[in-house]
């Protein structure tokens, strides 16, 4: 049984996550051949398939999860399965031609929980934004809202038109000046000033419940923060695609 970052107050008090928990089955051999599907590495659908082979708690898919609940089920996953240590190669922050060797200690990986005082309850929240004084209300993305800004993301590039951080605003934001027409929305993120932009993704980030990610590494007799990379190899396996299977807020 693992805990969630959100403490379950971001989801209907119907929802079998509403109480903070999730429950998960230990990875089987079934698990690792999901891991190793290249079709599904190609897709970008690894990870998803394999957080849905391991939740036991009935009625609750992957999709369901907020984002930095489902990083936090990842990690809980990659533990229960391989243990807390994790050896990859990352950018020397120094150098970044240059690569180094690192053991995490994904155990000490904490939480970034609710914020005291906000309501999380019906997952909406207010931000008024510091130039232009749009009122607006915002909620946190779940893994149907992140499938659905991919595919608008990669149609986009298709044309050659990079659409990255408008269209996750499209998604994200509910209401501008009290108006929930989705026209109005689409025109405001797509228009937003770059300064209110920053500043409001910056908002987003600091109150979304989460799991840290970065960790401190001593180099060069220096302390430095570095991001833990999760690839493939996160879960033991050395396929030939190695690309980053990690979903991260786009911050």
């Amino acid at each position: 049984v693992i805990d969630l970052p959100s403490q379950g107050k971001v989801y209907p008090k119907d929802s079998p996550l509403s109480d903070g928990k999730i429950e998960l089955k230990y990875m089987t051999t079934r698990e690792e051949d999901i891991l190793m599907s290249q079709n599904l590495i190609k897709k970008g659908l690894v990870i998803d398939k394999l957080i849905d082979s391991l939740i036991v708690t009935k009625g609750v898919k992957q999709d369901d999860l907020i984002l930095g609940d489902k990083n936090a089920v990842l990690i809980a996953a990659r533990i229960l399965a391989y243990g807390p240590e994790y050896t990859v190669k990352i950018p020397n922050p120094n150098n970044i031609d240059e690569q180094i060797e690192h053991t995490f200690d994904l155990a000490k990986c904490e939480f970034k929980e609710v914020v005291e005082g906000l309501d999380y309850s019906k997952n909406s929240f207010d931000y008024t934004t510091e130039i232009g004084k749009n009122k607006l209300k915002f909620k946190l993305l779940t893994g149907v809202e992140e499938k659905l800004i991919n595919k608008d993301v990669e149609q986009s590039a298709k044309f050659g038109y990079e659409s990255n951080i408008s269209t996750r605003l499209r998604y994200q934001v509910t209401e501008v000046d009290g108006d929930t027409n989705q026209d109005t929305i689409n025109n405001y993120t797509q228009n937003m000033l770059a300064r209110d932009s920053a500043a409001f993704r910056k908002y987003i980030q600091e109150i979304t419940p989460d799991i840290d990610m970065e960790q401190k590494i001593e180099l060069g007799g220096e302390t430095v923060s570095v991001s833990i990379p999760l690839t493939v190899e996160f879960f033991g396996l050395k396929p030939s695609d190695k690309r980053e299977i990690h979903q991260s807020i786009f911050y």
